[in-house]
């Protein structure tokens, strides 16, 4: 199981890395072609838009597991730790509910969006909306699998190059 977490991760990681150097990339082109050439591709705004949309979709569930999403601790913090742990549980199970609803009406935008153009690409925009079901159900594995670390608050944080991952307990 630790082997398909580590996959699981590696793969998540990929995408996101793919998704910020992809925008990167046609930006860039897009600058250099407007200021050096004088010509810009129309296309390149609506692609970096949906390309930073997967990209923020598809890395939430990499910043749960590196403590790296907005939260409210105090009552946590200032409640014995058998209580602590009951409401961190309580947060896992609203997140699983919120991304389940969330995947379920993604896939129905995806559907929804399907036989509509975008208007630079032409392309169907429900392959735009695919990163809302995409990120989420990313989101719903990472839960499934970091939920018992999560509310005993093991965040990973990221080694450097020779040492790799680390995992220790969020300060």
């Amino acid at each position: 199981m630790e082997r398909a977490e580590a996959l699981l991760v590696a793969v998540n990681r990929l995408l996101v890395a793919l998704v910020l150097a992809g925008v990167f990339t046609i930006v860039f082109m897009n600058v250099v072609g407007r200021y050096g050439f004088g010509h810009s591709f129309a296309w390149v705004e609506e692609a970096a838009r949906h390309l930073m949309i997967l990209g923020a979709f598809a890395g939430a569930g990499l910043a749960l597991r590196e403590g790296r999403l907005v939260a409210i601790t105090t009552l946590q913090d200032i409640c014995p730790s058998a209580m602590a742990r009951l409401i961190r549980w309580l947060a896992v199970l609203i997140m699983f509910v919120f991304m389940g609803v969330m995947l379920w009406l993604g896939v129905e935008f995806v559907q929804f969006g399907w036989n509509k153009e975008t208007m630079s690409t032409g392309m169907p925009r429900g392959v735009a909306y695919l990163s809302i079901p995409i990120g989420c159900a990313l989101f719903l594995l990472h839960l499934v699998l970091f939920a018992a670390r999560f509310v005993r608050e093991e965040f990973e944080v990221l080694g450097d190059a020779d040492t790799g991952p680390d995992t220790r307990p969020a300060s």
